[in-house]
Parts: C-alpha cells; sequence; structure tokens
C-alpha cells in the first residue's frame, strides 16, 4: 500500500472539507451527529434561535437531559420543557429527564463506526470507543454544526498506544486510562489524537473502550480513537442494530507521531488523589485511609459490567453503617438488565442508594460528601470543590477498588478481597441478549419549525457583544497558576448550573472558586474601564465544555485572557464569544504582570487584523510584555466580529 494510514487518519480523511492534514493547521470536518445535554444545550438552542435555524442538517441530532435532574424549584424544569419543545422545534430526538447518561445512551442507540461527531460535553470523546471521529467541544462549535457549518479545530498529531496482552484479575478499563494519566498527567495530551491498536485491544469489550475513550478528555487529548472490529460488531448485535456496523481498521504499515505500549498482563489496581485526575498511584500507596463514601456510575464507568461487577463483590454482603454506598445508574436500560439478572437486588440487599439515570454526582448535582471525608468515585473528575464540597477529598477509581472500599470503609486494594472476604474475582461474560429501551427517547418532529419555543421565567436571550476595539487600557483584576479548569472558572453544582440559561444570574458565580469577590470587581472594572483582563498559567480552561466559562466572563467584560498556554475546548469557547487567548511570547514574562496591575494595548484591532503580534505595556510597572496568538483567518475574523453570534448575523444579513 502506497499511503498506509492508521484509523483516526481515515475519519478525518473521510470527512475532510477544508484544510490540509498537518498537525497544527485548520481543518474544516462535516459532522454526521451532534450530540447535546442540558447544562449546556439550552445555550445552544437559544443560539439556534438566535442565527435562524430551520431544521438540523446533521444526520442525527439528539438533545439529551441527563445533567440538571434535581427539580427543587421551577428553573430545572422549566429548562426540560424548553428542551423537548426546542427539540420538536428544530428536529432533534429527545431524551427525557431520566432515560440516562448521553455518552451511553448514544453509544447503545444512536452510534456508528465510522461517523462523526460533536458534542457540547468533554466527554462526547466516549464515541471513540465504537469507532467514530467523536469531539467533545463549546456549545457555538455544536450549533454550527447543527446548522450544517464545518466543524473546525486544529489537526492533531496523532499518538498510538499498542496494548498487548490482558488485564489480570481485580484490574479493570479505568486502570488502563488511569496509567495514561501517570504518564501524562492533566495537559500530556493536548494536539493529540489518541489511538489504541494492538492485541491487546481484541481483549476489551465495547464498553470497556468507552471508558477509555472518555476519559482521553483528562489528559487534554482531541478525542481518542479505537477501531471497529469483531467485538465492536457484536456490541451492535446486541443493541439490535447490526447493520450499522463497518469494519475500520488501521492499514497494514501505518505510522503515528508519537507511540507508547501498555502491557495489560502488567496493570494494578490505580486510583487518582484529590484534586486532579492526573494524580495517580497505585491503590497500595494510600491503602488505609478511611472512606465516607462510594459512587459508582457515570459516563466514565457506565457499561452494565461495571454495574455487575460490584453487585457481585458485595453480594451478601453489608456495607458499614459509616459508608455512603450510592449508585448513579448510566441509564434507564441498564437498570432493566440489572433488574433482569440479579444484580440490582444484590445491590440493593447490601445497602446501596440509588439515584437517577443520568450524571448526579459526577457534576456535582447532589451527592456531595462530608466534610473533610474521602469519596471513591468511578467519575472521570475530581477538581477542587466539583463534588459540592469545598473542601472535598475526592479520589478516582476503577468499580473494583470502589466496591472494595465500600466492603471495608477504607481505601483498599481490590485483591485483598480474596484473603479478607474470601470473595474470589468475579468474571463477567457478555449476555447473548440484552433488554433493550427506547421508552424515553421522542424521535424528531416533522415541519416543527413554526412551532413556539416554551421559554420560563429563567430562560434569557443571549447577551449582545460589541465588536473588537481597537485600544484597551484595563486592569487585572485575577491572576491564576497552572491547571485552572472550567469548574474553577464557572462551578457546576446545585446552586449554579440551574443558572445556565441565564447569562446575567450565573455570571455572578465566574471565578467564584478562585476568588468570591471576582465578580464585584468585574463589575468596578466595567464601570472604571470598559472592563478587565485575567492572568493564567499554563493549560487553562481544562476540563468541561460548558461555553458559560467563556460567556458569563465576556459578560462582565473581559476582553482578554494572557495565559501560559490553553486547553482547546476553554481556548476555541474564548474566541467564539469574542475574548482574544493570548499567550506569552516569553513565558518568563508571566512574573511581570501582578493582580491590579495596569495593561494598556494600542492599535488592537488593527494588529489582529494584519495578524500581526502585540506589545502590552504594564503602565503600573512600565514594562512592554510580547504576545501571540495561534489563531487562523476565521478565528481572527470571529474575533474582529466580538464573535461567533455576530459574525453569523452579519453573514446572514
Amino acid at each position: 500500500m502506497s499511503n498506509p494510514m492508521n484509523v483516526s487518519q481515515k475519519l478525518i480523511k473521510s470527512h475532510l472539507l477544508s484544510g490540509e492534514m498537518e498537525p497544527g493547521k485548520e481543518i474544516g470536518l462535516k459532522i454526521d451527529h451532534v450530540l447535546q445535554q442540558d447544562a449546556t444545550g439550552t445555550l445552544i438552542m437559544l443560539e439556534l434561535e438566535a442565527i435562524g435555524l430551520g431544521e438540523v442538517k446533521a444526520e442525527v441530532g439528539v438533545q439529551y437531559v441527563d445533567h440538571n435532574l434535581l427539580q427543587t424549584d421551577f428553573k430545572n424544569a422549566d429548562d426540560h420543557l424548553f428542551l423537548q419543545s426546542a427539540a420538536k422545534k428544530f428536529g432533534y430526538w429527545y431524551s427525557r429527564p431520566g432515560n440516562g447518561i448521553s455518552h451511553a445512551v448514544h453509544m447503545s442507540r444512536f452510534g456508528v463506526p465510522g461517523k462523526s461527531l460533536v458534542g457540547s460535553d468533554s466527554h462526547s470523546c466516549a464515541g471513540g470507543g465504537l469507532g467514530m471521529l467523536a469531539i467533545g467541544t463549546g456549545g457555538l462549535d455544536v450549533a454550527l454544526a447543527a446548522a450544517g457549518k464545518p466543524y473546525y479545530v486544529k489537526m492533531p498529531k496523532i499518538m498510538g498506544v499498542k496494548l498487548t496482552g490482558e488485564m489480570p484479575d481485580w484490574v479493570s478499563a479505568k486502570d488502563v486510562i488511569l496509567e495514561m494519566l501517570r504518564r501524562y498527567d492533566v495537559k500530556g495530551g493536548r494536539g493529540f489524537i489518541i489511538e489504541y491498536y494492538g492485541e491487546g485491544v481484541k481483549n476489551l469489550s465495547t464498553w470497556d473502550r468507552h471508558v477509555i475513550a472518555n476519559m482521553g478528555t483528562e489528559l487534554g487529548a482531541t478525542t481518542t480513537v479505537f477501531p471497529s472490529d469483531e467485538i465492536t460488531k457484536q456490541f451492535l448485535k446486541l443493541e439490535g442494530r447490526e447493520e450499522d456496523w463497518v469494519a475500520l481498521e488501521a492499514d497494514e504499515g501505518a505510522s503515528y507521531d508519537a507511540h507508547d505500549e501498555i502491557n495489560l498482563s502488567e496493570l494494578v489496581p490505580l486510583i487518582a488523589m484529590p484534586s486532579s485526575p492526573g494524580k495517580v498511584v497505585e491503590v497500595r500507596e494510600v491503602e488505609g485511609k478511611e472512606v465516607s463514601q462510594v459512587v459508582i456510575g457515570s459516563s466514565a464507568n457506565p457499561g452494565p459490567r461495571d454495574f455487575w461487577v460490584v453487585g457481585e463483590i458485595v453480594k451478601d454482603q453489608v456495607i458499614p453503617a459509616d459508608v455512603s454506598f450510592d449508585i448513579n445508574p448510566s441509564s434507564r436500560q441498564v437498570i432493566q438488565n440489572l433488574a433482569s439478572e440479579g444484580s440490582l437486588a444484590h445491590l440493593v440487599q447490601a445497602g446501596a442508594r440509588f439515584h437517577q439515570s443520568g450524571c448526579m454526582g459526577c457534576i456535582g448535582m447532589g451527592q456531595a460528601p462530608a466534610t473533610g471525608q474521602i469519596s471513591l468515585r468511578t467519575m472521570p473528575r475530581n477538581f477542587p470543590g466539583r463534588s459540592g464540597t469545598i473542601d472535598d477529598q475526592v479520589y478516582l477509581c476503577s468499580p473494583e477498588t470502589a466496591a472494595a472500599a465500600a466492603l471495608t470503609g477504607k481505601i483498599t486494594d481490590p485483591r485483598d478481597l480474596e484473603n479478607t472476604h474470601n470473595i474470589k474475582y468475579p468474571k463477567y461474560t457478555e449476555p447473548d441478549k440484552i433488554k433493550i429501551n427506547t421508552q424515553m427517547l421522542i424521535k424528531p418532529e416533522k415541519n416543527g419549525a413554526d412551532m413556539k419555543l416554551n421559554k420560563g421565567p429563567n430562560i434569557k436571550s443571549i447577551p449582545d457583544f460589541d465588536e473588537l476595539g481597537n485600544a484597551i487600557e484595563m486592569p487585572v483584576i485575577l491572576k491564576m497558576p497552572d491547571n485552572i479548569s472550567t469548574d474553577e472558572i464557572l462551578k457546576a453544582g446545585t446552586e449554579v448550573l440551574p443558572l445556565r440559561s441565564n447569562i446575567p444570574e450565573i455570571s455572578k458565580y465566574a471565578f467564584h472558586v478562585v476568588d468570591g469577590n471576582f465578580y464585584e470587581r468585574a463589575q468596578a472594572s466595567m464601570d472604571s474601564h470598559g472592563g478587565h483582563i485575567v492572568i493564567a498559567g499554563e493549560n487553562y480552561a481544562q476540563g468541561s465544555s460548558r461555553e458559560h466559562a467563556a460567556l458569563a466572563p465576556r459578560y462582565l467584560g473581559q476582553k482578554a485572557v494572557i495565559a501560559k498556554s490553553y486547553a482547546r475546548i476553554g481556548w476555541q469557547n474564548l474566541i467564539n464569544f469574542g475574548i482574544i487567548p493570548f499567550e506569552f511570547s516569553d513565558q518568563s514574562d508571566y512574573d511581570k504582570i501582578d493582580k491590579k496591575d495596569l495593561i494598556k494595548i494600542e492599535n488592537l484591532r488593527d494588529s489582529i487584523k494584519e495578524m500581526k503580534d502585540v506589545v502590552a505595556i504594564n503602565t503600573t510597572k512600565n514594562v512592554e510584555i510580547k504576545l501571540k496568538y495561534n489563531i487562523s483567518e476565521r478565528q481572527r475574523d470571529l474575533l474582529l466580529y466580538g464573535g461567533v453570534i455576530n459574525f453569523l448575523r452579519k453573514e446572514m444579513a
């Protein structure tokens, strides 16, 4: 073969609309599927209204309700009605509240190998476990894809990870991705697609692959890709969709830009310590610490096996009274199948607390741990305060390690259960048949364009923003270290997420986790200087795709961020809402700016228009700081217009 390609290259080439497949260059991709969850979907639907969409243009569009399920007042309930009306108006499938987590349901009901997907949730990369090109991104990018526009992204490098061997007892797929995080931390995957291949892949079920692909976003990767093989075919057959299967594997002789190898046989139980998914150690290193909460579920461990194995481990046991044992089922279909095979009874008998099918504690929507207590979770993230408890002590682990902690009341290497509790490792066998549940999926309406959107009092239109001016002189009102997450920029949880469709109200919580007085200072800076600037270290805005982390600061007058580097989605969201993502040309200049310094930039619009580097003057310290911004010509135009929505309005006019 003259030009052998890996799976990632095949997926990109088959969807390439513009640009060259040269790493670092912007490419435009045709998008087949759009996935929206409710915490970000409300804004997307408002954006589609703002740009005048008639009907979704993608092959498949699905609006899920899986984040804001608690109806403690009218806000979430109103938003559910709004989303259902918007799904009818724009021609989306609608997954009703309680049906399940978007990524798990989409893989079961809609995912197709070889297709492309963008989702307004950073864990949309989970679709790569099925052989899809699935990318998490900001809501505006999803809205554009829904409207039939290309999705633009910098062409990633491809990291090939060869898997060999077979996982030993008491080790599962979560330990594979934790091993990757142990090696690469939360920013080692930036600019890469992680593609897994090798004989070891054949020893991973499709749900195992989902687990690994899902947390590729914790590595900072653009997405994760697995081949589509006979195991993929069997999964789709089990789901009643065998006709959707296509084979997709790397050509013989295909190469990668970077390479690593994992021998699955050598893995041991791993755990991520508070408060970063990258702080991974062997369970042995932290065993013995007392645990007050164990949570099973989330998009990071959504498969039937992940609940079944816990049920088998705790079978005929009773969880200690001082441990809260919480189950977040990933979908109603999973609940049905757990019930039919008896696993549900094992969990209930052991003392499990069952919650709704959805993200729940993963996004801080209930299940907050007690003050100063350790919580073990099979979830993808443990950023500070994300659980809903300010001083949380959240560890991330496999279902096996979580079950061992639930039984013993302390962090325990699950391998020890064979001696301490005489429990043999339960080996899961894929069933020949499963119950399929589609009752809570509502099909798209035809000709719904004239339908009126059902807007409750908490749903506000997206604010208007000005075009970029030619000069700014604004104060730095916040300086942050490395790896600031979107949970710290605009937190999740029961207090804040119900405000996601009300930008004026949710903006009051901008940077609240980092600095409780940010909102007041931003208001004062708007009055005195027309806006503000913030400074950050490396990997700024990692984590969630929520564009509120750009939109709320923009509403408060943020004109620019100056950082050492950015996480991909956060960087894209800043540009989409007209905030300039400056980088230090010399990273040591980070030390030359402090909070309260006044920054002056002249000829700003002219410089951006001509794609020239910018010099900022710290007038407080009387020093010049050279800034760069690595953007495309298309993104330049977005910044000049003040964001995507302004740009589209001008284009359509």
